[in-house]
């Protein structure tokens, strides 16, 4: 139950008490105990973070340096804040909608969708280690605003690209 200075004796009589209710729904104090702190590991494993970031290090060696670099920072910055520290079971589509929709309001509407793109690949990562059920990105295609493309005029003759220089 504890050391004395510690614990005082109405906690230790409290989980004496919670102790004896185990035992006599046929539960091990000692295996619950052990069940409980098995599942708060498995809980810290199995964070949106913790996930992103295995997958991040399985992939960087197909990657450029730069392309690494970027798909970790955007991540950083702009999904951990919000939901790294969930489990990534629990994350919904709203949710995750929610951090894309702050990314979209600053203007990053490209960066919106390539961080979308980014946590598709990470829940798809998830179901493939067991960690998830099921990629809740899918369900925000058509969500965000169209990228709006620029085009650049094109040089039909060659000399004018010297004088542009």
């Amino acid at each position: 139950m504890g050391v004395y200075p510690e614990v005082k004796l109405a906690e230790a009589r409290e989980k004496r008490d919670q102790a004896r209710k185990l035992l006599t729904e046929n539960i091990d104090p000692s295996m619950a105990k052990r069940a409980s702190r098995r599942a708060a590991i498995f809980a810290s494993e199995n964070t949106f973070e913790a996930v992103a970031r295995e997958w991040h290090e399985k992939f960087l060696s197909n990657w450029t340096e730069g392309h690494a670099n970027r798909i970790i920072t955007r991540l950083e910055r702009d999904v951990f804040p919000w939901l790294g520290k969930q489990a990534i079971e629990a994350i919904t589509a709203p949710e995750l909608l929610h951090v894309l929709r702050r990314i979209e309001k600053r203007g990053a509407v490209d960066t919106a969708h390539r961080i979308l793109q980014n946590c598709g690949q990470i829940f798809r990562y998830a179901i493939a280690t067991a960690r998830a059920q099921r990629d809740i990105s899918a369900d925000l295609r058509g969500a965000l605003q169209p990228v709006k493309k620029q085009h650049l005029p094109t040089i039909t003759d060659p000399r004018e690209k010297v004088k542009a220089i």
